[in-house]
């Protein structure tokens, strides 16, 4: 018992380090902690008692563990349900344990913030519970963890507002101030604008751009006075800036220029918005440009975040008019899935990335953020910028709506294009040079006369459009990895012919609310033939921390930072994981590549689980015998030996 304890002690140690956490083990560095403790015998001597780890973060806030080698010790309560503070239970039990050290600390030291874990069993199958503990007798439990990411120095105050408090952190009310204005301007545009629903999220992208420009004194809110002489319209205007910021960010070739403003030239034809509205005092344009340059600009060009503010307005919009963009299978991928995706395939500034369906840039946006963010120099950024992040979108409107994204985002629009991705020669593309894909392709459009338009099918093709050992992840429907038709079974054959599967992760079902769609994620390394004993990881990742909220949308919760953590860190073999959460096994091409397919029960059964059987099982034989079945326990059953 005393090694295995050890390993859980060790294996501990390592998950604190692995957050960025300083602890100390048997004791505290911290004066104040480490007197306290001299008077800590968890039986009730009055005597030394030491948990396994103490450590202090942000001078502010106490992290208190206990630990047990087998995860039937983890927690001991009493049939009121609440935790067990006898002796026994705080010697013998992890959470009980890390209780009773968290209310000594916080009733006999200044730390008044305490957070109390309680851990038990090992890397695969363990149980982390965290408590919130005060100087009052009470506490509370939170969800199980998977890590200690949580409680970080970057994440242990979002964890605090979260858990503790009940508040929202700012990046909550940020998300649903985006959707909340999104809503707003949508009811102004359909009441003042009379615009179709593909060009409310162009006018929002145009008067965004101009806006841009304020910085240069080439447009301002207050120039939009309503004059009706031709070329001094305020949409005139918004279309001049709209020019003045193109050229400003070199867009090129001409012809690419010359599409966006072709795109964007309603701006100044619709006499609608062009007109002084009797209700506004001014024109529906100079409403919008007000609004949004109060409400949503500023979002955009300072705060650093790989959100997707255009891509959020367009899905909102979209959800009220029924819109195109699901007819033409088109779903926007949430942003904390781009980000995710960019961590699996590991995203770095020397890397060139290509996305074939860009919608309105949300991986590009993930993707050079990424990469900006981990550059050493100026010169590396700059041409993160020019050179590294490519695109393809056939949609024109959606095509704007991704370059408008990328030159608010500080540029990285100039190799985005406007074409048919699976037109386009994969040799040419190969020139790039891409060394990550990343892509949510159209769903739902493929079919025996037209199978090139199977999910499976732009899959390949972006696989063969990138260079030898790229790295790609792409988002699609769970049928995509069962190949249900005879074309979509031939695609999987050929990708397993020339290309590496490197798992599939089956995720929230709910990741795009709304829509109906479950999704995987799937991870490839392109033109490496898969090798037969290639072990692949098939994960279930449906429980990531995420939960719809009826009036926002899907949400985060507090335990996504841990989940996505532990994803990580099974993908990248540094933790272990049961088979219920991940699945290491060779796969075949006719395969279900889905964890559902390979799945099987690892779990070893406690004696309490022992225990249970046993009893469900004279119980059923007492109650046979009580209705004169005892026969059928009895050698050969009901029929005897026949």
């Amino acid at each position: 018992m005393a090694k295995k304890e050890a390993r859980t002690d060790y294996w501990v140690a390592s998950m604190l380090n692995d957050c960025g956490i300083d602890a100390t083990p048997q004791g505290s560095d911290n004066k104040l902690i480490n007197e306290a403790l001299k008077t800590a015998s968890k039986r009730g001597t009055g005597n030394v008692g030491f948990p396994e780890f103490t450590a202090v973060i942000n001078n502010e806030y106490v992290l208190v563990i206990e630990d047990k080698a087998d995860t039937s010790m983890q927690v001991l309560k009493t049939d009121g349900g609440v935790l067990d503070e006898s002796k026994k239970a705080v010697t013998s039990y992890a959470v009980n344990g890390a209780y009773f050290y968290g209310k000594h600390i916080a009733q006999n030291t200044p730390f008044k913030k305490v957070f109390a874990v309680g851990v038990s069993g090992d890397e695969k199958h363990h149980e982390i519970t965290p408590l919130w503990v005060n100087d009052r007798e009470t506490y509370i439990e939170f969800e199980s963890l998977e890590s200690f990411v949580s409680f970080s120095p970057d994440n242990i105050e979002e964890y605090y507002v979260r858990n503790v408090l009940g508040e929202e952190t700012d990046e909550e009310k940020t998300t649903e101030q985006i959707l909340k204005d999104a809503k707003e301007l949508h009811e102004h545009l359909r009441t003042y604008g009379s615009l179709s629903d593909q060009n409310k999220p162009l006018v929002v992208a145009g008067i965004l751009l101009a806006l841009d420009e304020s910085a240069k004194n080439a447009f301002s809110v207050d120039s939009l006075v309503g004059d009706d002489n031709p070329g001094q319209r305020d949409g005139d205007k918004i279309l001049n800036a709209i020019k003045s910021r193109l050229t400003r960010s070199q867009v090129a070739p001409p012809e690419k220029k010359d599409k966006l403003v072709l795109q964007f030239s309603f701006i100044a034809d619709e006499e609608t918005l062009n007109e002084v509205n009797q209700d506004l005092g001014m024109t529906p344009l100079r409403y919008f440009t007000q609004f949004l340059n109060d409400r949503v600009f500023k979002s955009i060009k300072y705060q650093d975040s790989s959100e997707d503010v255009i891509g959020r307005f367009y899905g909102e919009f979209m959800s009220y008019s029924g819109g195109d963009g699901q007819t033409l299978g088109i779903v926007l991928t949430p942003r904390h899935i781009c980000d995710l995706m960019c961590d699996l395939v590991n995203v770095q500034p020397g890397d060139t990335v290509f996305d074939p369906c860009c919608g309105t840039g949300g991986f590009l946006i993930s993707a050079m953020r990424t990469m900006l963010s981990n550059a050493e120099s100026d010169s590396q950024r700059k041409n993160i910028r020019k050179m590294q992040i490519h695109g393809i979108e056939r949609d024109s409107k959606m095509f704007t709506l991704a370059v408008t994204n990328m030159i608010l985002r500080g540029d990285g629009k100039a190799n985005i294009e406007c074409r048919d991705f699976l037109k386009a020669n994969e040799n040419q593309l190969v020139k790039k040079g891409a060394s990550v894909g990343l892509m949510n392709p159209p769903y739902s459009q493929g079919s025996s006369s037209d199978p090139a338009q199977y999910e499976i099918s732009f899959v390949e093709h972006l696989l063969d459009s990138l260079t030898e050992g790229a790295r790609a992840a792409v988002i699609v429907p769970q049928s995509t990895m069962t190949g249900k038709t005879n074309d979509e079974k031939n695609f999987k054959k050929s990708i397993f012919k020339h290309h590496t599967l490197e798992g599939v992760i089956t995720c929230n079902t709910n990741t795009f609310y709304g829509v109906g769609t479950n999704p995987v994620i799937a991870v490839f390394t392109a033109h490496e033939p898969h090798p037969i004993d290639k072990l692949c990881k098939f994960i279930d990742f449906r429980n990531d921390g995420y939960e719809v909220d009826a009036h926002v949308g899907l949400v985060e919760r507090e335990t996504a930072q841990d989940k996505k953590k532990h994803l990580l860190d099974v993908w990248r073999g540094k933790a272990e994981a049961p088979s219920k959460f991940c699945v290491e096994s060779t796969g075949k091409d006719d395969d279900e590549w889905l964890h559902s397919f390979y799945y099987f029960n690892d779990e070893i059964p406690t004696d309490a689980d022992f225990e249970k059987a046993i009893g469900d099982y004279l119980t059923f034989e007492f109650s046979m015998v009580m209705q004169n079945r005892e026969y059928l326990f009895e050698d050969g059953g009901e029929n005897g030996n026949a």
